[in-house]
């Protein structure tokens, strides 16, 4: 499942790019990092997924070999897709792969998460919220975070940042019901006995 979803996220995210109508809120905000400090896309990323993580990790959301997983083999994937794709030369057809890139990455979060093995920086902070909030709800919340963090930082947002905001979490959720898995990950550290 992890691996699956891992290689389904990654297209999905190469679609969302490609159609080129605004970038999800998380890669905005490490975007408007780099834009105002001019550190590397790529470190920029890494610490914010490192904070991101550490954070989730004081509300009992672990890391796990998922949480690499998913950072390393997404980014493969995307970059990959990203080469095999070009964007669309009229609006009318980059709004459809918009909205073909939301089922997609709706399976390949749902899928990653559901194996257990650990959660990204994106959502293992959507699922550490105090008390618990619906991932449909919290997840929009961070990436909306994210989408005014970088925004105010200098970078773009766009459509496609606004339909990541208001409908890729509950995407999520009904891709989760639908496929019965169960989006929360252990809340005892690795190697830990479960309670």
């Amino acid at each position: 499942m992890l691996l699956i979803g891992c290689v389904v996220l990654g297209t999905g995210v190469a679609m969302l790019l490609t159609a080129d109508l605004g970038s999800d809120g998380y890669s905005t905000f490490v975007n408007g990092i780099t834009l105002s400090t001019g550190a590397a896309f790529w470190i920029a990323n890494l610490v914010v997924g490192v904070v991101l993580v550490a954070l989730a990790m004081f509300r009992k959301v672990y890391p796990g070999i998922g949480t690499v997983v998913q950072v390393v083999l997404v980014g493969v994937v995307v970059d990959v897709v990203l080469g095999l794709m070009t964007t669309p030369d009229h609006l009318a057809w980059r709004a459809v792969l918009l909205a073909a890139a939301f089922p997609v990455l709706a399976l390949g979060i749902a899928l990653y998460l559901g194996s257990h093995t650990g959660a990204g920086p994106a959502e293992a902070a959507a699922l550490a919220w105090d008390p618990p909030v619906a991932f449909k709800w919290s997840y929009s919340v961070v990436q909306g975070g994210g989408a005014i963090g970088g925004w105010l930082l200098g970078a773009t947002v766009g459509v496609g940042t606004l339909a990541v905001i208001f409908l890729l979490g509950p995407a999520v959720d009904l891709a989760a019901r639908m496929l019965r898995v169960d989006l929360h990950q252990a809340t005892d550290p690795p190697g830990g006995d479960a309670a």
